[in-house]
């Protein structure tokens, strides 16, 4: 494989260390876990307007 000096190295989104091919776009198995476990525990959230009260509450 040769490496393309015009081409920015791509970093794993968890940690900043560049890329494996075979975790892409993470570094490593211990990377894509955890990513996996923050998206199930509800870590991520895209912004919006609060949700109506439910008036039976």
């Amino acid at each position: 494989m040769t490496i393309d000096a015009t081409r920015p190295v791509r970093r794993c989104p968890m940690c900043g260390k560049p890329r494996s091919e075979a975790h892409t776009p993470f570094c490593s198995t211990r990377c894509r876990d955890r990513d996996l476990v923050k998206w199930l525990d509800d870590g991520y959230a895209l912004p919006g307007r609060p949700a109506d009260e439910d008036p039976e509450d």
